[in-house]
């Protein structure tokens, strides 16, 4: 979090004490005019500055939220772009405006004082509001770059804490500071900020399909830099250099880091020196009061509440309109005898419809293309009488709903035609004969395997029978290895893979229990000085028990539907157990074992990769090269025919494995839903 604090910090202490000095001027100007009773109309134009600023930041994330994920990404990009510009602007305008800052502001000031109260306060309000918005505009791309709000709200907050306290020790005038040297200084700074945001930005555009290029990577060190790291961590989120930049990205980076930092210098070396210290406040004369008519007291209280109402009643309304409308204005229906009730031709764009459950089963509901098949969107799970929204970008083309009652017949509406531009997000459905194909041909790799799996579990009873437990280690692992890399069968083996692969966990003995058998009983055997004795019982069952899986597993029944849900859940359960040491029981073989888990995970995607590619063609490059860089880490941990025990791993090394599983997790995670066999009519 901290990480992605600094320049949110770095923003709120430079806004907040330009704004802060503003209002300092103001404040000590009027006291010292004898004017204190104007100055109300001061924290009157600052308090609306502040609620324009706040209610514009709730606009951009309500609004942001309610686009599609490409809109988003376009949307972003434009704005953080807008931003840079801003900040640039601001950055050039303070090294100019900070040595006679006060002198331009008691001007105004002086002047506002013989024209009335309304000019008054618009001074504070133009001069707040627009360290306000600039403030809002850069916290919400930076917040969104970092993908969370908290760090960059906090660093934010602390920044403009810290200004507030500067500005009321310079007011005191118990500060002293150098106000030219200051502004140059984070200037710098922000400089190098800012270009990291327009890399960022530059990206968000080529994400969203306004800019070209989105897959040309000038730097790709995915594969040799952790993406978790605490150095990535920091460059990422101070600098918003990623391991992966495209070349534009690159190039809009160091050319406005070249262009905008050799003009700033230059314009810092043509400028006289400052006094070492900020000028004190001025004093002016007091100006002559307007005699004012006669009118009409109004409440203290009225103008104060309505420069805070009026803002955020407006933004309200602004996040409500952008929010997208449920297609038609009415309720669609879902039933085997309604199905589609209600359903007119939506406008393109983002749309939310309305699903309610109109039957007495509980139903699932899917937007398609009648002509493919293809899912736009989906509910699953409705229950009788209530209804959800489902929400879906619509283009050109055909639309109809089909609806799948729990224990009846799909039942699909009558379709509708929308016109204008084709659209892409719609995933074409699997049937069971889709992965028939794949399953036959992982089937046959499993069967494989088992067979090798039997005479490698003898080889290690024959070991252990002959007292050689040197060898029979290595044999373990060998044999331990093969079952590993099996895993999309795991849900299959029935009872065997308890006896086979089962932990000490729950049994009332633990690793003494009667009912622990398998490889890690074996396990713990050998790396606990247990003699070839003891381990001849475990060791000849878990023989008996390969020999059984394999005549069993022709015979088993093994869910089609079980092969895209293994591809995460195998290395869910490596993350979860494999590298927290958690299923080590004395080998220190966890990344041996992870690593055939990643080799069973390759397998699966070998035989799903054809179904893959129709349905998702950025996701496998994604994923390979996932892959590639974790098995890059593994190997690296395999050294003269040794692995690394979980618990002896660097922290640097534990935590770039780590990161790199759960990239390839995150990835790998869209596969049961593009996969997913759906009911058809």
């Amino acid at each position: 979090m901290w990480d992605d604090a600094f320049a949110s910090f770095l923003i709120g202490l430079r806004e907040g004490l330009e704004a802060g000095l503003i209002v300092s001027v103001l404040v000590a100007t009027l006291v010292r005019a004898d004017a204190k009773s104007r100055l109300p109309q001061v924290w009157t134009g600052v308090l609306a500055a502040i609620a324009l600023s706040m209610s514009f930041g709730a606009v951009l994330t309500f609004t942001a939220a309610s686009l599609s994920t490409a809109v988003q990404e376009a949307f972003g990009g434009a704005l953080s772009i807008v931003a840079v510009a801003f900040v640039t602007a601001m950055v050039f305008w303070m090294r100019r405006s900070a040595r006679s800052l006060a002198g331009e502001i008691k001007e105004k000031v002086t002047e506002a004082l013989t024209m009335g109260a309304g000019v008054l306060v618009l001074t504070s309000f133009l001069a707040v509001g627009r360290e306000g918005l600039e403030t809002a505009l850069f916290l919400w791309t930076t917040a969104r770059a970092a993908d969370e709000s908290a760090g960059p709200l906090t660093g934010a907050g602390i920044g403009l804490v810290l200004a507030a306290v500067l500005c009321w020790g310079l007011y005191r005038r118990v500060l002293s500071i150098n106000l030219t040297r200051f502004f140059t200084a984070t200037g710098a700074v922000l400089i190098v900020i800012a270009a990291g945001v327009l890399g960022y930005g530059l990206r968000d555009l080529q994400e969203g399909g306004v800019l070209p290029g989105g897959t040309a990577y000038a730097v790709d060190l995915s594969g040799s830099v952790d993406a978790g790291a605490w150095y990535s961590t920091l460059l990422q989120g101070v600098l918003n250099l990623t391991p992966t930049m495209t070349w534009l990205q690159v190039v809009g980076y160091v050319g406005y880091l070249g262009v905008v930092m050799t003009l700033f210098v230059r314009g810092v070396r043509g400028v006289v020196p400052a006094p070492s210290a900020t000028p004190p406040m001025p004093v002016p004369q007091a100006p002559t009061r307007p005699t004012s008519a006669s009118v009409h007291p109004r409440p203290a209280w009225l103008i104060p509440v309505a420069v805070v109402a009026v803002p955020a009643i407006l933004a309200g309304l602004v996040v409500v309109l952008a929010r997208p409308k449920p297609a038609g204005g009415e309720t669609v229906a879902v039933s085997a005898k309604d199905c589609g009730q209600g359903f007119t031709a939506p406008k393109p764009g983002r749309q939310t419809f309305q699903m309610r459950n109109t039957g007495d089963q509980t139903s699932e509901v899917y937007l398609i293309d009648p002509a493919t098949n293809a899912v736009y969107g989906e509910i699953e799970g409705l229950a009788p009488g209530t209804t959800r929204d489902l929400v879906a970008t619509v283009a050109g083309g055909t639309y109809a709903w089909r609806c799948v009652p729990a224990d009846g017949k799909a039942v699909t509406s009558k379709a509708v035609r929308v016109t204008g531009a084709a659209g892409a997000g719609a995933v074409v459905p699997v049937s069971e004969q889709d992965l028939a194909g794949p399953l036959r041909a992982y089937k046959a790799y499993v069967n494989r395997g088992l067979a090798t799996l039997v005479t490698e579990t003898r080889k290690l009873g024959d070991d252990i029978r002959a007292g050689h437990l040197d060898t029979a280690r290595a044999d373990w692992l060998t044999a331990h290895r093969t079952y590993a890399s099996v895993g999309a069968a795991y849900g299959t083996f029935e009872d065997f893979d308890q006896k086979i692969n089962g932990r000490p966990d729950g049994l009332p003995g633990g690793v003494h229990d009667k009912d622990f058998t398998g490889f890690e009983r074996i396990e713990y055997g050998l790396w606990h000085g247990q003699s070839a004795g003891e381990l001849k019982g475990p060791a000849h069952q878990l023989a008996d028990t390969a020999a059984g899986l394999l005549k069993a597993f022709p015979h088993q029944d093994f869910d089609a539907s079980d092969l895209p849900l293994r591809a995460h859940e195998i290395l869910e359960n490596t993350l979860q157990f494999e590298l927290t040491g958690d299923t080590d029981q004395g080998g220190g073989t966890g990344l041996a074992t992870a690593d055939a888990n990643l080799a069973g995970t390759r397998e699966l995607l070998t035989v799903l990769r054809p179904l893959l590619t129709t349905r998702a063609p950025h996701l496998l490059p994604a994923v390979d090269a996932d892959i590639a860089r974790l098995q890059a880490l593994l190997d690296a941990e395999h050294r003269d025919g040794r692995w690394t025990p979980v618990d002896r791993l660097g922290r640097t090394a534990k935590a770039r494995i780590d990161g790199a599983t759960g990239q390839l997790l995150e990835d790998l995670s869209p596969v049961p839903d593009l996969l997913e066999i759906r009911k058809s009519a």
